[in-house]
């Protein structure tokens, strides 16, 4: 992949523009990103807004704000890395690195804004507690995949088709109520608790004192009186100097109340007390929301009483009222902001049921009588775990005359864990040359550092190698590492795997845990793509998002899902340590997974094969599927395909 020879003097950030008829939009994860840049005033991107249609940005002028460099780009003249991502996405300044996704490229601005001055504690702090916030990827977290899908998309929808939706709250809207109303739970909240039950008791005998005839606090009051010591907290957090500190130390009779008689504390922002980048990214979403709403549904927002009252507070925060005038956002008080509050409504919700419902079958089942009934029931049905045979298992790579940075000893891992992972490369690598001609694109998804993606760019010069991989520090190394090699046929995307959309005919996966091995299966078959994939951490499959276990119409009429659940927590069982025949049985269920995986492809027009790397000692998890497409049955293999370069 024959990247600028020169660096570019910024990174530069890629965001989308729509059209709505026939004139030019901002979706809301543009608007998310331009906030964003406008609240951290970070200067540090050269901002493209990209063009699906021949336009330009002239009418938007009033939504982006002024201290940015911003310039237009058609879509057909994107580079190739970014053209195979969904957008925002953030390309470095040597060219061979992106960031795609919402959460990923928020994250980002946020650390290049820190890079920039690290005296902004104010931006630090949208991180979050462990500078964790949105860092889980959407496949496996609810919170993250609610706060950056659904409620976008719920809003985009509301926006693009509103006559149909204003007297029926989107679900994913009625999820964040309901998680607004919940009691706060922060690290050292104990402490925080005792402070306010202190403050009630000191009010109440305030009010006896000035004779108030209402001595309990109401359960509802105005949001300056209701949330004192959360929302001084909160400002405290952000460093505003009109907001001191307390820390009185709270009297004897208050240290003596138990911790499950200490008042909750209330959310102030969307993930607790503190302002963090969740709130930023749900604020442009509300607005538009609500902006839309009020003329011809006001009724409805008094469904929402805690939204509401997160939307005013949002308000309250420094910088966010001039980011948000600076991206042509006119936030208002709602008319309707209520000045007490019920409990969420009791309504309906079947994105709350089916979540319910999914948490249900996700519970540990409990083994009795272990798999042995499971996979009798299976052998009664015709269902036995089958492995094809290897078709080189002599093969290996010239390890001795290879470049230190290619070699997995280059890392910090044990000589023994290093031959390890020699061998399970050779596997992986053989494999995928059998597959692989020339133009072809291969993509390694969940690359960590770079294991499989360098070998395979340095085995392959005339196949472009993709590594995909969401932790950034990973994929760093891995960029460093081919660097040192001075590879020009690699890229690298940090993202989560549904925010690369670009073409590839091989995709290869070394130990994709859990469901992500489900993931990269279904990825490629969409793509029409041949797969190579190393399996990994059985015990952790379950039903998600996109998949219902078992897989394949077979399964599914001879096993429930706890019965195949029982499979996947023992094919975990081939531990080394373990006795032989446990480790026999561990290896039997992983083949049965790995069987109904291989029908439900099949019924595809894949062909499928599950075999044993060898040796089998290089690792406990030694089984390895390779897929290929329709267009591969005959005998001259993977014809080169489009890729991105």
């Amino acid at each position: 992949m024959k990247h600028t020879g020169v660096k570019q003097q910024h990174p530069s950030l890629f965001l989308e523009v729509c059209c709505q008829n026939e004139e030019p939009r901002l979706p809301l994860h543009t608007s998310i990103a331009l906030f964003l840049l406008s609240y951290c005033e970070c200067r540090s991107f050269k901002v493209f807004l990209v063009f699906t249609k021949p336009a330009n940005s002239q009418s938007l002028k009033s939504q982006l704000p002024e201290s940015l460099d911003v310039c237009d780009i058609q879509s057909e003249d994107l580079p190739p890395l970014v053209r195979g991502c969904r957008r925002p996405v953030v390309l470095d300044e040597t060219g061979s690195l992106c960031r795609a996704g919402l959460a990923v490229v928020l994250r980002h601005i946020i650390n290049k804004t820190i890079e920039a001055d690290s005296s902004r504690n104010d931006v630090l702090a949208l991180l979050g507690f462990k500078k964790t916030c949105l860092k889980a990827c959407a496949e496996v977290s609810r919170w993250t995949r609610l706060c950056e899908i659904g409620i976008p998309s719920a809003v985009e929808d509301h926006l693009q088709n509103p006559s149909n939706q204003y007297l029926q709250l989107p679900p994913s809207i009625l999820t964040l109520e309901r998680r607004l109303a919940e009691p706060v739970k922060v690290h050292n909240d104990d402490k925080i608790r005792r402070k306010k039950l202190q403050e009630q008791r000191q009010n109440e005998k305030k009010d006896s004192v000035e004779g108030t005839t209402n001595s309990d606090p109401q359960p509802g009051g105005l949001p300056q009186a209701r949330d004192g010591l959360e929302l001084r907290a909160a400002l405290a957090k952000l460093s505003v100097a009109s907001v001191p500190s307390v820390t009185t130390r709270e009297n004897s009779e208050i240290r003596k109340v138990k911790t499950t008689d200490l008042p909750p504390l209330e959310h102030v922002f969307a993930e607790g007390l503190y302002f963090t980048l969740t709130d930023v990214v749900l604020l442009p979403c509300i607005y538009h929301y609500l902006r839309s709403l009020q003329p011809h549904a006001a009724s409805t927002l008094c469904q929402l009483p805690h939204l509401l009252r997160w939307y005013s507070r949002v308000q309250e925060v420094p910088g966010v009222l001039r980011a948000a005038k600076a991206c042509g956002i006119t936030l208002f008080i709602p008319a309707a902001l209520p000045s007490s509050l019920p409990e969420p409504p009791a309504q309906h919700d079947p994105h709350s049921q089916e979540e319910q419902e999914e948490q249900e079958m996700t519970t540990n089942p409990p083994f009795v009588g272990g798999p042995r009934p499971t996979m009798t029931k299976l052998k009664e049905n015709g269902i036995e775990a089958v492995f094809s045979p290897h078709p080189c298992p002599a093969w290996t790579l010239p390890w001795d005359s290879l470049a230190e940075a290619i070699n997995p000893t280059e890392g910090k891992m044990s000589n023994i864990r290093a031959d390890r992972k020699r061998q399970q490369l050779n596997n992986l690598v053989a494999m995928v040359t059998e597959l692989a001609r020339p133009g072809c694109t291969i993509v390694d998804f969940c690359s960590g550092t770079g294991h499989v993606g360098i070998v395979l760019a340095h085995a392959l010069p005339d196949c472009q190698v993709i590594l995909i991989e969401n932790k950034e520090e990973s994929l760093i190394r891995a960029q460093s590492r081919s660097a040192e090699l001075s590879l020009e046929n690699i890229g690298f995307i940090q993202a989560n795997l549904d925010y690369f959309t670009g073409p590839f005919q091989i995709g290869v996966a070394l130990h994709a845990c859990g469901v992500a091995t489900d993931m990269v299966m279904e990825h490629c078959i969409q793509a029409g793509a041949a797969f190579v994939i190393s399996p990994c951490c059985y015990g952790f499959i379950q039903n998600a998002v996109k998949f219902t276990f078992p897989r394949s119409e077979r399964f599914q009429e001879t096993l429930i899902y706890k019965e195949h659940m029982i499979l996947c927590r023992f094919a975990d069982q081939t531990a080394p340590q373990l006795p032989p025949e446990r480790r026999l049985i561990g290896k039997l269920c992983m083949g049965l997974v790995d069987l109904d995986r291989s029908w439900a492809a099949e019924t595809r027009g894949y062909s499928v094969r599950v075999m044993t790397m060898e040796p089998e000692s290089c690792s406990p998890k030694n089984n390895m599927l390779v897929g290929k497409p329709p267009r591969m049955s005959g005998p001259s293999g993977l014809l080169a395909g489009p890729g991105l370069y």
